[in-house]
């Protein structure tokens, strides 16, 4: 009996233990799900960065990031990486649809990648600015790092390089050569850039052993959502040539209206999406307003140092607010031209004045026409005879009815009590010559 007892005992404890390690599972840790999503750039970043901060403090011990993304800049995913490889967090990539370009390269620092059926991951060879395949620099230096993160990971780097170089010939992956390396989920998983493909969310923590576990997933506020928006490489040019051509118009018309609205609310909106996004600090802020009343300062002190000193400073501050000088610089210039150009409309097909030099430089003209003289036009004079009273060498004085004329002779000397005829009237100055003279 005590032996049946004894096993009874043992196979009661045995239940109890296999049934307390599912429960353990479940309440054993947090889960943090983060969307990373649209465009790689600098916004995303200081997301990212919140988002690892807030998981780290929290004591969680898995970050989930769900991918969906056309790509990017080099930049902006070379910083988001450095986050993931320095966290001490377990990180998975959900690729759900599309981890392309800066978003393939981000998943391969992930140290696990479960992909949707639909998902695709690749195509990620390094495009400069105006959208041409870089030069053969930064070409060189982008293959290193996809090589470096597939490496990270434990997997074959030649389909990273195959992603990036089209030179890679692949022709079994539909990637001969000149064509970049896109992979699918069966794909992904067949050459070992998968762990595994699911098609939900809830599976897929099924999948990776984390079923049961508290998930808490992160959004964007709205001000990161803004951020992201006004700090994209393609909307600041355009958001500094609207501030550029609001200020422009205002200057043309009387008082302040509605463009200088619209330029100075361009201009606050860059400034606070760079500052929300970390990408610009006080600094920037202060000496582009210190631009501002250098060129105030220029409507009351003449010399035109102040007024290029603000211009400069106004400059400066603007291209140091961006995490990319060169790129900032670019998108300066290119507001520049499109204001200067504004300025040439308004003035040539619009015939516009600035309102804003009436109030420092006259405009009034003194001719005639306005009602101004400077002494009475004596044009009935022409034609007439007068006699010298002094000698003209050449100017002097002659008499004509009783009057006393200040005159000129036309270049030759003519002495006293001579008769000259008057031949032009000139405000104030009256020309004679010898009234014997044809």
């Amino acid at each position: 009996m005590k032996g049946i007892r004894l096993i009874r005992g043992l196979l009661l404890f045995a239940a109890l233990f296999l049934l307390a390690i599912p429960h353990a599972g479940a309440d054993g840790g947090k889960v943090y799900h983060v969307p990373l999503e649209n465009e790689v750039e600098r916004g995303l970043y200081e997301f990212l960065n919140r988002s690892f901060s807030e998981a780290e403090k929290a004591g969680a011990e898995t970050i989930i990031l769900e991918i969906n993304t056309p790509g990017g800049f080099v930049d902006a995913a070379g910083r988001i990486a450095k986050l993931m490889d320095e966290t001490k967090l377990d990180t998975i990539a959900y690729i759900n649809r599309d981890a392309l370009s800066a978003g393939a390269f981000l998943a391969l620092h992930a140290d696990e990648i479960y992909m949707h059926p639909n998902g695709r991951i690749g195509a990620a060879q390094v495009i400069d600015q105006s959208g041409n395949a870089a030069d053969d620099k930064a070409n060189s230096a982008w293959l290193a790092s996809m090589k470096a993160a597939a490496e990270s990971s434990d997997r074959n780097p030649e389909y990273a390089l195959a992603m990036a170089d089209a030179d890679i010939d692949l022709p079994q992956y539909r990637a001969k050569k000149g064509k970049l390396l896109t992979l699918s989920a069966d794909e992904a998983l067949k050459v070992g850039y998968s762990e595994g493909t699911v098609a939900s969310f809830g599976e897929l923590l099924e999948t990776a052993g984390l079923e049961g576990t508290e998930v808490i997933k992160i959004n964007e506020t709205f001000s990161e959502k803004l951020a992201r928006f006004i700090t994209n490489p393609v909307v600041v040019p355009i958001l500094l040539s609207i501030a550029g051509l609001g200020l422009v118009v205002e200057l043309y018309s009387p008082g302040f209206g509605i463009p200088g609205s619209m330029g100075a609310g361009a201009l606050l909106l860059f400034f606070y999406g760079h500052l929300v996004a970390g990408l610009a600090g006080y600094e920037s802020l202060l000496l582009f307003l210190a631009g501002v009343g250098l060129l105030i300062a220029e409507l009351f002190v003449p010399g035109g140092i102040l007024g290029i000193l603000g211009g400069v400073a106004m400059v400066a501050g603007i291209i140091l607010a961006g995490a990319d000088p060169a790129w900032m610089a670019v998108s300066v210039i290119t507001a520049l031209v499109i204001t200067i150009l504004g300025m040439v409309i308004m003035m040539k097909f619009f015939g516009k004045r600035l309102h804003l030099l009436n109030r420092i430089v006259l405009r009034d003209a003194t001719d005639s026409e306005s009602g101004y003289v400077s002494s009475p036009s004596r044009l009935e004079l022409i034609g007439r005879t007068a006699r010298t009273v002094t000698p003209l060498r050449p100017s002097g004085t002659a008499e004509l009815d009783g009057e006393y004329l200040d005159v000129v002779s036309e270049g030759r000397f003519i002495g006293k009590d001579q008769n000259v005829k008057i031949t032009k009237v000139e405000g104030s100055r009256i020309v004679v010559r010898e009234a014997s003279d044809k």
